[in-house]
């Protein structure tokens, strides 16, 4: 089954759900505490934030950063994140991840819960679009749900594409994509695509950190 369409309802159900998609930020303590760890990462100089979503972690870059550019495909989410960061060292861009290339390079590349709506077939191509993205010397930094993550989801047992769905208040479906990453198997798989990462766990989700290997 070809991705294109698992990701066309996963675009379509952060689109719809833009005025949902923070109420989980609003509701777990667990999402809280992973804001509040911005400030221990190694964030630094001009950062890429990838599927910046509504500017929950947005808000905290810029506080770090000497610039954010922020992009997601979803126009209605970013309006959001438009409102909540208006520092003029913030950037928004509206795009396709899976399409776009970065026009520069950037000291820190940094996307939270969106590694894990990434198809299988197509994590070595968005690395490759990272590393493209990195200047020499920069990090990438990560945050996303572990397997604990599956707990919470209605996943999708025998799908050709690891999935779940997602419902919205007015009782639409969605299918997005879900890969439930392993802190280990991950770490091994970054190192297969030339990435040496070091991942840890935090409350079933896990911060992980990425420079090339060579």
């Amino acid at each position: 089954m070809d991705d294109d369409a698992v990701l066309a309802e996963q675009l379509a159900y952060y689109r719809a759900g833009a005025a949902e998609y923070d109420r989980p930020y609003a509701e777990l303590g667990d999402l809280r505490d992973l804001l509040a760890c911005v400030d221990g990462l190694p964030i630094a100089g001009d950062v890429l934030e990838l599927a910046c979503g509504t500017g929950q972690w947005t808000r905290f870059l810029a506080a770090r950063a000497r610039s954010v550019t922020a992009v997601d495909a979803a126009a209605e989410v970013l309006a959001l994140a438009r409102a909540r960061t208006a520092a003029p060292t913030v950037e928004f861009v509206e795009a396709d991840l899976f399409a776009w290339q970065p026009p520069r390079c950037y000291d820190t590349v940094f996307f939270a819960f969106w590694l894990s709506h990434v198809p299988p077939a197509r994590l070595p191509g968005f690395w490759s679009t990272v590393a493209d993205a990195l200047a020499p010397g920069g990090r990438v930094i990560f945050i996303d749900d572990g397997p604990a993550g599956a707990s919470s989801e209605e996943v999708l047992a025998d799908h050709p594409v690891p999935a779940a769905v997602r419902r919205l208040d007015d009782g639409s479906r969605y299918r997005i994509v879900k890969v439930f990453h392993d802190a280990q198997a991950l770490t091994r798989d970054l190192a297969a695509l030339g990435w040496s990462a070091c991942i840890r766990t935090v409350a079933g989700q896990f911060i992980g950190t990425a420079e090339p290997a060579n």
